[in-house]
């Protein structure tokens, strides 16, 4: 069976929507190696990700990725101590890709796995960086599939404070981009797009901040873009405005509901992760605001904001020196409570 001495590698697997991810963590030296495959290319003529292509696109993609990352790291599987893949949540076929795969090489190799929760991985992602955080701290969790604030006093050790009532975040960006013609990926189109807007022109609301709490909802945003749309035209400078305007009041929004979890928790840190967390301006808004609270945020590089297989290789690694292990079955979620985690010790 595999050893979990810190000389040892952990294999990473995730496939839990339209990106391929593999890589190889060592225990001493860190992230040794890491590919991905994005499958942006097969979804965008649809506007958006059809679950059996994704499916059957991990399949073709990852063995070929495995052996790519075992010889860019120069290990052989006698070097692994484990395999670490994504278990959910995320779409159904391509999770059951990833965990059969994952789990039939760990018994193969004759090394324990480890089913990882995928936005555990996110939230985990900082950790990959030359600086990591330490804990306690609060955790922005935006994505396209989920929108969480978290109090997160170690690994496993997490509380929800606050999560969209609607749409998430991300999904939020790719149907107002949809709205406005731009293609898929919708958010770093809108994005781009907002650059061009007039600042002043329009201004949507700030969902949910007007009362107390910390849950969100961003489906109120879209409806405002569309009745914009249709009462001052669709030219390309109202386009810009309106993108311009939704992604305003999105950062806007992010940013009064951390500002409210940092001084209600009492953090100093802030981790932002997800690949809603590469948004230039909601980095920009959210560092400009923690360092106003004295404060400290911290992301993964862009690279690492979407899904890939680092975060998962790392996570991993920390459940199976903690002692967990996936018995001999092939486990998928599509849904998976974040809070339901056990509590592993911290990196």
């Amino acid at each position: 069976m595999g050893d979990m001495g810190n000389d040892r590698c952990v294999l990473g697997i995730e496939t839990s929507c339209d990106e391929t991810g593999v890589a190889i963590y060592h225990g001493q030296r860190g992230l040794l190696a890491h590919a991905l495959h994005s499958q942006v290319a097969l979804h965008a003529v649809y506007g958006g990700v059809v679950p059996e292509i994704a499916s059957r696109d991990h399949v073709r993609r990852v063995l070929p990725l495995v052996r790519e990352v075992m010889t860019q790291a120069d290990i052989t599987p006698s070097d692994l101590c484990g395999v670490a893949y994504t278990a959910g949540p995320g779409l159904i076929g391509a999770l059951l890709v990833g965990a059969a795969v994952g789990r039939s090489l760990a018994f193969g190799w004759d090394v324990p796995a480890v089913a990882v929760h995928h936005m555990e991985g996110h939230l985990l992602a900082p950790f990959l960086e030359p600086n990591p955080p330490s804990f306690p701290l609060l955790a922005l969790l935006v994505s396209g599939g989920h929108t969480l604030l978290i109090d997160v006093e170690g690994v496993g050790r997490y509380r929800i404070l606050g999560e969209s009532l609607d749409d998430a975040v991300g999904e939020a960006f790719d149907k107002t981009a949809k709205l406005l013609g731009l293609g898929y990926p919708g958010g770093p189109a809108l994005a781009a797009l907002a650059e061009s807007g007039n600042r002043s022109r329009f201004v949507f609301p700030r969902p949910m901040t007007d009362r107390p709490g910390l849950d969100f909802s961003f489906s109120g945003l879209k409806t405002c873009a569309v009745t914009t749309l249709r009462r001052e035209g669709n030219d390309p400078q109202t386009r810009a405005d309106i993108a311009y305007a939704f992604q305003e009041a999105v950062v806007d929004t992010l940013a009064i509901k951390c500002q409210r979890a940092l001084r209600q928790t009492g953090r100093r840190r802030l981790v932002v992760a997800g690949g809603v967390g590469a948004n230039h301006a909601l980095r920009a808004r959210l560092t400009d605001l923690v360092a106003q609270e004295g404060g400290s945020v911290h992301y993964p590089r862009l690279a690492f904001c979407t899904d890939n297989g680092a975060m998962i290789a790392l996570t991993g690694w920390l459940r199976l020196r903690a002692g967990v292990r996936e018995p001999l079955c092939i486990r998928a979620l599509a849904r998976w409570p974040l809070d339901t985690l056990s509590t592993v010790s911290e990196p």
